[in-house]
């Protein structure tokens, strides 16, 4: 039960770690894939970069968050 969240709380973090990865480095396939290309097209590639930044803060975030609240459910 109890790794169930780990796997969630770490598919939160490599998330995270991804968006940011693609707002650093501008990676072309993923600001031209499916998902993201109606962001881009309705701010731009560079609100949409600034705007992946701070959705990967924010499941990293979460992902910390949880970790630690499963950590005090524990003891």
């Amino acid at each position: 039960f109890m790794s169930m969240h780990y796997l969630i709380q770490g598919i939160f973090a490599v998330v995270g770690l991804l968006a940011i990865g693609a707002s650093i480095f501008n990676w072309d396939w993923f600001f031209q894939s499916q998902n993201t290309r109606f962001i881009v097209s309705n701010v731009g590639r560079k609100q949409a970069r600034l705007f992946y930044a701070l959705l990967g803060i924010l499941m990293i975030a979460t992902a910390v968050y949880f970790f630690l609240e499963v950590q005090k459910a524990i003891k």
